[in-house]
């Protein structure tokens, strides 16, 4: 297998390459293919781009009737037959049944220009610059998405000083600490040195952060801090909402209802790039072209996320066989601890994205998910040191699969520390 080429001209900026060095070629559900044939259970998605399977054979059929059929590819912000059944599928299966009244807006493909649009509707609207993010929080790495994210590997290449942006502790970032009642203080002390600020940007659940999982009591305080101080509540759902959690937005278990929301990844449906900001409709202050993108209506994601939300979110099977999936994973790893215990190993997650943490272990995650791979299982790593296994397997994976690849992760374990 010949890689020379990408490491000849491709950018030393490549990543996942490198974790998973082999040349892949086709890809079916939860499978995926190398050039030379050899098979890997897909636990990754497309760092959850990828929640329905590799081309999942429902949205492929429509997606290349649409083609066929010369429809609309390319569009900008016009108006077309795709985005119209888009938006008449959201409403009318997402957000009338949960009570939501949001107004979309379609940003450029990416989530991290999601996240830029709502940054810029909070500091519009408010009239406040300052933005309050969390500690291992990751927003994106574009400029203002860039200074919410805590990691210093992705801040440090940023080349520029990233403002307008405090940091304050996650949910157990400190053991013992109230970091609401941290926040509050701050906001009430004229003398904390903190400005009212425009929004609070928050993951539900910290996913490159290391599968750091906030409580609905934790949720429903901070929504409940910033109506008191007129701070807008911004949930990043890119990586964790579109059922990741079981229900289709990740906050729905904690009955809050942010005032802006962002959308990626999932959100196509079938990898198609796809970004979507909702935002309260006392928000939508822009003017026209005000946050614009060449790439801002992708109507054959539109096809596909319509397809999506049409099969799998008309009603709660999915949510309930999400649930169903989530406690033999939750079990598994569970054993792993147990039969374990010199790794201490700490297992974190919720719905359908886990992981498995070793702190006085850290190197352990890396070393798993290499063995794993060489094992056929394509599963990456999380956390500020890469200390946290991430499992994030598509929602729809069979049972069978499921067990395979939990099975070739106790397997890795077992050799890992075997090693050690």
């Amino acid at each position: 297998m010949d890689l020379d080429i990408f490491s000849d001209i491709e950018s030393e900026v490549r990543g996942y390459v490198r974790s998973f060095p082999v040349i892949f070629e086709r890809a079916v559900g939860s499978i995926m293919i190398d050039e030379e044939g050899t098979e890997y259970i897909d636990f990754f998605s497309g760092a959850g781009a990828l929640s329905y399977g590799h081309n999942n054979p429902i949205m492929k059929k429509k997606l290349l009737s649409y083609i066929e059929n010369d429809s609309i590819s390319h569009s900008l912000d016009m108006a077309t037959v795709a985005k119209k059944g888009f938006l008449e599928a959201f409403q009318n299966i997402i957000l009338k049944p949960r009570g939501l009244d949001y107004k979309l807006q379609f940003t450029g493909p990416t989530g991290t220009n999601a996240v830029e649009a709502a940054l810029k509707i909070a500091r519009l609207s408010t009239g406040r610059s300052t933005v309050v993010a969390f500690t291992r929080a990751f927003h994106g790495v574009s400029g203002g998405s860039l200074a919410a994210t805590a990691n210093q590997h992705f801040r440090q290449a940023a080349g520029y000083t990233l403002d307008d942006v405090v940091f304050v502790p996650y949910e157990g970032y400190f053991p013992g600490l109230d970091s609401l009642a941290y926040l509050e203080q701050l906001l009430s002390d004229q003398s904390s040195g903190l400005e009212l600020p425009a929004a609070v940007i928050v993951e539900t659940i910290q996913a490159e952060g290391g599968i750091n999982v906030a409580s609905p009591e934790w949720l429903r305080g901070l929504s409940e801090l910033c109506a008191r101080h007129g701070i807008l509540l911004i949930a990043d759902d890119i990586q964790v909402g579109t059922g990741r959690t079981g229900e289709f937005f990740s906050f729905e278990a904690a009955g809050i209802v942010p005032d802006i929301v962002t959308l990626s990844k999932s959100l196509s449906g079938y990898g198609l790039p796809m970004s979507l900001v909702l935002m309260k409709r006392e928000l939508d202050i822009w003017k026209p072209g005000a946050h614009s993108g060449t790439f801002r209506g992708n109507n054959m994601a539109f096809v596909c996320a319509t397809v999506a939300i049409e099969t799998y979110w008309a009603d709660d099977a999915l949510t309930t066989d999400v649930h169903r999936k989530e406690v033999i994973v939750k079990a598994r790893l569970g054993a792993l601890a147990e039969q374990y215990p010199q790794a201490q190993f700490d297992v974190r997650g919720r719905g359908f994205i886990f992981g498995l943490a070793s702190t006085v272990m850290p190197e352990l995650a890396q070393a798993i998910a290499a063995e794993a791979f060489t094992r056929g299982l394509v599963v990456e790593t999380s956390g500020p040191s890469n200390e946290v296994l991430k499992l994030l397997p598509a929602l729809i994976i069979s049972d069978e699969i499921l067990t395979s690849g939990l099975d070739i992760i106790a397997a890795s374990v077992e050799a890992v520390l075997t090693k050690a």
